[in-house]
């Protein structure tokens, strides 16, 4: 089935949204990202896709006490407020982070920057907490890998990381187009199916989402490897509501 992903992207632990990945680029959408994922389950949302950008950013937060870092609370209450699947990532370094991350709520979890950068992390983690618990971001510019919260390009293309995750059991990837992200302008489709067709990996495409024909036009690859799109910026704004793409994306 081809899922929708409604984006809740966490800042200080306020949903927000950013434009290419632009921490100066920030509108805040809500103060309560748990009401947040409340609403877009009752928008009959299947799966949602949380981020934390002060951990993507290099600023993981302070721990309370005993408490968690603020975004990381904010997860904990978002699996509390609703049933759904969680797709978490942002800032995740080690298998300690992973191990917290699914502790306190997230389904599974992304890794990003690690994995350009320790291949036996990955490894690691495929065999603690198996495949189906581990995604792999990929984010591109130009089709060279970013990480860091895509602070940095690095000098890997975006289809031989995809390779190389495919080679070490990772099973599905996150592939954002950076140049689109937050801007509205249309998803990058070809690449995604690029991706998946060369690496055999399952592809959640992100980034420029902007209008129901993109979800259907992805939707048609669900064959060559095309699970799911997340969606943000298009949902916050109201370009279309979660429902109609929904209905859109089964037709």
């Amino acid at each position: 089935m081809f899922i929708l992903f409604p984006a809740i992207d966490l800042r200080q632990g306020r949903c927000v949204r950013l434009k290419q990945g632009d921490p100066d680029a920030e509108t805040v959408f809500s103060d309560d990202p748990a009401a947040m994922a409340r609403h877009w389950a009752n928008e009959g949302a299947s799966w949602l896709h949380v981020v934390n950008l002060d951990g993507a950013f290099g600023d993981a937060g302070r721990a309370h006490g005993n408490r968690p870092p603020i975004n990381l609370q904010r997860l904990q209450e978002i699996r509390t407020a609703v049933e759904l699947p969680i797709q978490f990532g942002g800032g995740i370094r080690n298998l300690e982070d992973i191990r917290m991350a699914l502790e306190l709520g997230a389904t599974r979890v992304v890794l990003g920057t690690i994995a350009v950068q320790n291949y036996d992390i990955v490894q690691r983690a495929l065999a603690r907490f198996g495949p189906e618990r581990i995604v792999v971001g990929i984010d591109a510019r130009n089709g060279m890998v970013a990480t860091h919260g895509w602070l940095n390009t690095s000098d890997m293309r975006a289809s031989d990381l995809a390779q190389a995750m495919a080679a070490v059991g990772v099973r599905r990837v996150v592939y954002t187009d950076i140049s689109r992200d937050g801007m509205m302008t249309g998803v990058n489709t070809e690449a995604s199916v690029q991706l998946a067709l060369a690496s055999g990996l399952r592809v959640i495409a992100s980034g420029g989402v902007g209008s129901i024909h993109d979800i259907q036009t992805l939707a048609m690859h669900e064959n060559d490897g095309i699970e799911g799109v997340i969606i943000g910026q298009a949902l916050y704004t109201g370009r279309f509501s979660l429902s109609s793409a929904l209905r859109a994306s089964q037709q």
